[in-house]
This record gives C-alpha cells, sequence and structure tokens, in this order.
C-alpha cells in the first residue's frame, strides 16, 4: 500500500510527463472535465499512477512517456500560439504536421506578433522556463509608431505602471529611426499579456510591429516565417544550466 502512493502523482505532473500539455494547461484540461481516471472524471487535486491507472484526455487513453523533444518554431503573423482555435484561425499546429510527437508551446506570442517560440513535450521544462523565479531573459524587436526620445526610453527601463501593475525593468536600446518610426531592442523577463505594446500604449508610441528574436540566449537566426527546427544538445543544456538551481 505504501509503494502505491509513492508511485502516485498529481495528474497535471503525469499530463506534462507525457507531453499532453504544461501543467498551467493541464490544469485548464482538469477543470473543464477533459481528463478522466479509470472512467471518472477528474478533478483538481487528483492523484494516479501513471503505470496502473487510466489516463485519458478527450477519451484517448495515455499509453506512455514519449522522448523529450525541444523545438524553436518562428511563428508567422496572424497565427494564434496554441494547438486550437475555435474560431477557426491558423495555429501553431497547422505548422506541425510532420513532427510524430505531440508537443506543445511553452508559453505565447500574441496573435499579431512574431518570432521565437519554444515547443516542446516536457512539462517541466516549460514550467521552469516560464516561473517568474527564473528571470528567463525574451528579447524584442519593436517597432513603433514615432521618434522615440530618451527620456521615454529610460522611463521604460525602469519600469512603468500599467493596470496590472508596475514592469519590472527592461533593457532598451535604440536599433534604428526612420522618418516617422523607431525600432527598439527590448529585453524582458516577465510574460504579463501583450505587456510591450501596453507599455509603449502607455507613453503614446504604439507597436506597429513586434518580434521575438531571442530566449535565454538562444537565437532565431535566419529560420524562416513558418518554418521550425530542432534545438542541439548544446542549446538544451545552455537554457537549462541557466535555469538550473533555482528554487520555485
Amino acid at each position: 500500500m505504501v509503494l502505491c502512493k509513492l508511485m502516485e502523482k498529481r495528474l497535471q505532473k503525469i499530463l506534462s510527463e507525457m507531453g499532453v500539455a504544461s501543467r498551467r494547461k493541464a490544469e485548464e484540461l482538469i477543470i473543464e472535465g477533459r481528463v478522466t481516471v479509470n472512467g471518472r472524471v477528474a478533478t483538481l487535486g487528483m492523484k494516479a499512477d501513471p503505470l496502473k491507472d487510466h489516463v485519458k484526455v478527450d477519451g484517448k487513453l495515455l499509453l506512455r512517456s514519449e522522448p523529450k523533444v525541444y523545438m524553436i518554431f518562428n511563428k508567422p503573423k496572424n497565427v494564434v500560439t496554441s494547438l486550437h482555435d475555435p474560431e477557426g484561425r491558423p495555429t501553431v499546429k497547422d505548422f506541425l504536421k510532420v513532427v510524430k510527437y505531440r508537443v506543445f508551446p511553452v508559453g505565447r506570442l500574441d496573435y499579431d506578433s512574431e518570432g521565437l517560440l519554444l515547443l516542446t513535450n516536457d512539462g517541466d521544462f516549460a514550467h521552469a522556463v516560464l516561473h517568474p523565479s527564473k528571470k528567463v531573459p525574451k528579447t524584442y524587436l519593436v517597432k513603433v509608431k514615432g521618434i522615440l526620445e530618451e527620456d521615454a526610453i529610460k522611463k521604460l527601463s525602469k519600469g512603468i505602471k500599467l493596470e496590472n501593475g508596475i514592469t519590472a525593468p527592461a533593457k532598451m536600446k535604440k536599433v534604428e529611426k526612420t522618418e516617422n518610426n523607431s525600432w527598439i531592442e527590448i529585453i524582458i523577463h516577465e510574460g504579463k499579456k501583450r505587456q510591450i505594446r501596453k507599455m509603449f500604449e502607455k507613453i503614446g508610441h504604439p507597436v506597429l510591429k513586434l518580434k521575438r528574436i531571442r530566449v535565454n540566449g538562444i537565437d532565431l537566426g535566419d529560420l524562416k516565417p513558418g518554418v521550425f527546427r530542432y534545438l542541439t544538445s548544446k542549446e538544451i543544456d545552455k537554457i537549462k544550466r541557466e535555469i538550473e538551481g533555482k528554487k520555485i
């Protein structure tokens, strides 16, 4: 009996380990009633033994853990960072048809944003990358309306008050300017919804284009929009080393 209890794990952890979704998304699946254990609809906090219990998601039995997969994808603009969209818009999944393992996005990019998106079936890895305590740096190239002055850059760099609180300090620098617009490189580690767009709107410089180009030192490089590649073992180790040892 004691051994049996030791083998039990929380359902969201089982789902993340089996590559179904991140822990956060797994909790949503459970709340939505899409997960069953031995024929019973699961609830949050429920535990199961992945070796003995029949765990199903949307009626599909989870049989075994898959090899861990880590990918980088250049998300095009007007694509939903999801595996399904109730409105029928293009999703990340539409570009992954040749991938034999089920992977999910690590975090998100807005529908109208583009650039680097990590994909994996390693729920623990995704959880660590997304957790605020890890402060994983994400670099964006942003085109804003108007000429951004140094005072505005300093204001944004120190943190600016939004409706959900003050943003953490950001690293910013001018990359280029045209007659009517400015290109800015910004590095943040937060992931609040539409944060960068709201930051620039707050100071009167709406975002015209937003592209993520780097996550924790992993560069998008010359990867074309709509194309993915697998991370090298060196890149995977680099990310894991950075987040290793920091408690969640």
